[in-house]
């Protein structure tokens, strides 16, 4: 029996998982944060040692029964100089060298598409996409808040404080969103935003993009200004994918596997709008639901690096068990 570790690393979370070649899960555990520019490369390398044990010792069976393990780490690959050392991190962890680390975008969408050919955009915080085809693969967006993450739940929140300000200046008309940003925030004068944006909440990312589940909602109501920002993000999203379609060489006439992840999708607005959108730039889109989370999917390429990918009856078994 074979046994393949699936490792998806994550700012707030780590998640391990075993599977076997039949698509049985044999065990699943949490850890703390694999978030090494926050944590340090001492911290996730512990992260790592106590995850491979806590499940292994779920499922029975030691590190040296894993066939094969990927790894799947925040920012892998985006400083060069880093790789070779994050490369060394799991060896610790698992007593051998049957492993392979990678960005934690391959896990997300070896998860929506059960590791087959075919582009999973990613719009949480921040914004990208990954797509595989005939061997090759493409990432596109990613390139952070800065001047990056368009169609992100950061770059939905950024643009409804933009909104915020213009609509308290006059220079755009007041909407409902100019009252749920306000509500939100909880700030006494409109000038206040400033200070709690910048100040207390030290410009972060994550309080800003939670502000975009207030866009969808004022969107939902009908609010002209947060529809607005909602179909800007849609747009990005699908330029993403349309240039991750390109990248990879596509024909004009090849379906295209399409599939998400990330919260942003969790809305219903966006989810169809984004359908919508992608449609509409080409019928051979093939727009689906994620198949499996992203653990399940760095399991599932960690299986296809071991050149055993799990068969069509082994993903059945596997669905049966566990769904994102």
């Amino acid at each position: 029996m074979a046994v393949f570790l699936g490792v998806d690393g994550g700012g707030t979370k780590t998640a391990f998982v075993l599977l076997d070649d039949d698509g049985r899960e044999l065990g699943a555990v949490e850890g703390a944060s694999a978030y090494h520019l926050e944590h340090g490369l001492p911290h996730v390398r512990q992260v790592l040692v106590e995850g491979v044990a806590a499940v292994t010792a779920a499922a029975g069976t030691t590190a040296d029964a894993i066939t094969y393990a990927f790894i799947a780490i925040p920012t892998y690959g985006e400083a060069s100089h880093e790789v070779a050392v994050l490369d060394e991190l799991p060896a610790q962890a698992l007593g051998h060298d049957r492993y392979r680390c990678g960005n934690d975008m391959i896990a997300g969408w070896a998860g929506s598409l059960a590791d087959a050919d075919g582009i999973n955009v990613v719009a949480g915080t921040g914004s990208l996409t990954y797509g595989e085809r005939a061997g090759a693969s493409s990432r596109v967006g990613g390139w952070g808040e800065l001047f990056g993450d368009e169609g992100s739940g950061y770059w939905i929140g950024l643009e409804a404080l933009f909104a915020f300000a213009r609509m308290s200046d006059g220079r755009l008309p007041r909407t409902s969103l100019h009252d749920r940003v306000r509500e939100a925030v909880g700030v006494e004068t409109d000038l206040d935003m400033i200070d709690v944006v910048l100040t207390r909440w030290g410009r972060s990312r994550g309080r800003i993009a939670s502000l975009s589940r207030l866009v969808v909602e004022a969107a939902q109501d009908d609010d002209a200004a947060a529809t607005r920002i909602v179909e800007r993000a849609v747009d990005h999203l699908v330029e993403l994918v349309e240039a991750t379609k390109r990248n990879l060489g596509f024909g004009a006439d090849e379906p295209v596997p399409v599939s998400y992840s990330g919260g942003v999708f969790r809305a219903e607005l966006v989810r169809s709008g984004f359908e919508r959108a992608l449609r509409a730039r080409s019928d051979r889109y093939d727009v689906r639901s994620p198949r499996f989370p992203s653990d399940i999917g760095a399991a599932l390429h960690a299986a296809k690096l071991a050149g055993q990918p799990l068969g069509e009856a082994a993903l059945a078994r596997l669905s049966a068990g566990r769904t994102v």
